[in-house]
């Protein structure tokens, strides 16, 4: 059995840095969306965010989900949210990543 590097997907042969990317380009409305609903939140008087459960908030609130949000990706927005609004890095846990 050949060996697959932890973090690429072996049917697309893309890391899932790349698939995010690729994601990220062809919908930029998620992550506005992932922006307002944590900001949302945060004035609201939350001290902490989960990405996973802002997905979880923006599948229901699109009628028909987002095709592609896949949940591999949430350490990469939350990654993007703490560098795009430095003042949320206590909001959001980010841990250390293992894979490209």
């Amino acid at each position: 059995m050949p060996a697959v590097a932890l973090g690429s997907n072996p049917a697309r042969g893309r890391t899932i840095t790349e698939q995010f990317h690729a994601f990220d380009a062809n919908n930029p409305h998620v992550y506005r969306a992932l922006e307002r609903l944590a900001a949302r939140r945060l004035a609201a008087g939350a001290t902490r965010v989960g990405v996973k459960d802002l997905f979880e908030d923006l599948r229901r609130q699109l009628p028909h989900g987002v095709a592609g949000l896949n949940n591999n990706f949430t350490a990469l927005y939350a990654r993007r949210l703490v560098e795009d609004h430095p003042r949320w890095a206590g909001a959001f846990e980010l841990r250390r990543r293992r894979a490209a």
